[in-house]
């Protein structure tokens, strides 16, 4: 069978959803690197969208992108983001791609007129997703599998799991169930129940967990660690717990290993023990821990703020940029709406503005003030892909005097379109997964501020987007003082803006939050921080 040279480990979640089973695999992952092993990683999503990419951040948080185009669950940032991997389309499947796939091969008569079932026909299609990841230069692959145990959803991919562990040789195949210990303030106790009827509602599937990991806000004692042995059927080493951080979400890997999961894991999978070297790791933590330069606040003006995860890539990186520039960071997220009353005294002590991408019309106004408040006071200032149209729509309106300009995106009647649709997209009618996605590479203009930023002239970065700068304008906006200085390797489409008359305006139509790590920040956040900690504001 493909894939019988590769172990595999399974990661389940129990009790309740947003448990941190991300986070928890991709500090697996990253702790098997660490020993030298190859791993791949990939999220099973019950749902029954095709991918997030039409899905309001409210309901899902941001869309990933992957460097092969993908729209793609947030995790699959903490698995680049700790563990290093790239990921692929490969990477996530969703319960409406894996029956999506099913029935178009049912309308193609590709099942010969036989009568297509959940069992055999669902769960061979989730069977062959989880084996997508593997190639020969995977020797683990981990599968982290969305929702919680006992949501009726879930059942077709763990029935998949059951059998892939048949089907692999259980020797083969390492069980980890993430789980919740709840605090309840009122008797003053730590309750296990909980935990006991996930992993029971697991082992009627006929799944045993072979590590039980515990979510919990306090630490556990030993009656806690015996009640979890006993009634998840599990071994007393292999109940860990996973006690909330208080500094960094990077500093759960190094609790982890402290607890050897990473050698329980080894063993189960009858692995050698390589040598675990954590150095560059842990001098990071250190820097994101103690920093020692004065603290950088950096202003978000976004229209999602009311969920953490609507920006968690972008959070992430300017927390990598904080770190490699030895400061502390304090994100204000501002609401954009809220700026456009023309009260901007919420961007009052920022030393930076950031404005990110979005879509739609709300907020646009209040982004476009933010904008302008950064170029008046002489602000650092990032835009990010809507952040970059509504740089470009306040240069026209305010220094251009084209005072009507807008995108074609918010105001199809506008007169000057300096945001339009691109020219590939005009035809297209459907929505998910239609947009310019994924890795483009992008030609940086000689001596231009992006070139000293990024060291380089050529650069390749990610995408998710319909519209762009309207070239018709380009001559104009120049004499307005904004330069086009990133563009695609035709030269038709501008990547990159700044502003060379301000201390640091620089803003992209890609999304480089996307290639950004703790040990490896994006250069465009590295340099804007590094920008806000010297400001004259700060």
């Amino acid at each position: 069978m493909a894939g019988s040279k590769c172990k595999f480990i399974f990661v389940t979640g129990g009790v309740v959803s947003s448990l941190g089973k991300g986070i928890t695999a991709a500090s697996i992952a990253l702790l098997l690197r660490r020993r030298g092993y190859r791993v791949s990683m990939q999220k099973l999503d019950p749902y029954l969208n095709v991918d997030p990419g039409t899905m309001s951040p409210y309901q899902h948080g941001e869309v990933y992108v992957t460097e092969d185009g993908a729209e793609t669950d947030l995790d699959l940032g903490h698995y680049e983001r700790f563990a290093g991997v790239t990921c692929n389309r490969n990477s996530n499947y969703t319960a409406g791609k894996i029956y999506s796939s099913v029935l178009s091969r049912e309308r193609e008569g590709g099942y010969l007129g036989k009568t297509v079932q959940v069992i055999p026909h669902i769960t061979d299609e989730i069977k062959a997703a989880v084996l997508s990841q593997v190639t020969d230069e995977v020797d683990i692959a981990i599968t982290e599998i969305g929702g919680t145990v006992g949501d009726i959803e879930s059942l077709p991919f763990l029935e998949a799991l059951r059998q892939l562990s048949h089907d692999l040789g259980r020797q083969n195949v390492a069980f980890i169930h993430l789980t919740l210990i709840p605090y309840l303030s009122a008797s003053g106790e730590l309750k296990t129940k909980p935990s006991q009827q996930s992993s029971g509602i697991l082992r009627s599937i006929g799944i045993i967990p072979d590590i039980l990991i515990c979510r919990t806000e306090r630490s556990l004692d030993e009656e806690h660690f015996r009640k979890l042995s006993l009634f998840c059927d599990v071994p007393s080493n292999a109940v860990i717990e996973e006690k909330d951080v208080e500094n960094s979400i990077y500093e759960v890997p190094v609790e982890l290993a402290a607890q050897k999961l990473d050698q329980l894991i080894l063993d189960r999978l009858s692995l050698p023990h390589l040598g675990l070297d954590m150095r560059t790791w842990e001098e990071m933590l250190e820097k994101a821990i103690h920093p020692k330069g004065r603290k950088v606040c950096i202003g978000v003006v976004g229209k999602y703020m009311g969920l953490q995860d609507s920006y968690k890539s972008i959070y992430e990186a300017l927390r990598h940029a904080a770190i490699a520039n030895d400061v502390p960071l304090e994100i204000r997220g501002i609401e954009a709406e809220d700026l456009e009353s023309g009260d901007t005294s919420a961007l009052n002590g920022v030393d930076g503005i950031l404005v990110p991408g979005g879509f739609g019309t709300r907020g646009i106004e209040g982004k476009i003030d933010a904008v302008t408040h950064s170029r008046i006071n002489g602000i650092p200032f990032l835009g990010i892909c809507l952040g970059m149209q509504c740089a470009v729509i306040e240069t026209a309106r305010n220094l251009a005097g084209l005072t009507e300009a807008s995108s074609s995106e918010f105001h199809p009647e506008t007169p000057h379109p300096v945001i339009d649709l691109m020219e590939d997209q005009r035809s297209l009618t459907r929505k998910g997964g239609t947009m310019r996605l994924g890795a483009y590479s992008c030609r940086l203009e000689k001596d231009s501020r992006a070139s000293e930023i990024y060291d380089s002239e050529t650069i390749s970065e990610r995408h998710r987007h319909r519209y762009e700068f309207n070239n018709s304008y380009r001559e104009l906006l120049a004499e307005a003082g904004m330069i086009c200085s990133g563009l695609s390797p035709d030269g038709v489409l501008v990547e990159i803006v700044e502003r060379p008359d301000h201390p640091w305006f620089v803003a992209c139509q890609f999304h480089p939050e996307f290639k950004s790590g703790p040990l490896d920040p994006n250069p465009l956040f590295r340099e804007f921080i590094r920008a806000a900690s010297e400001s004259s504001h700060a």
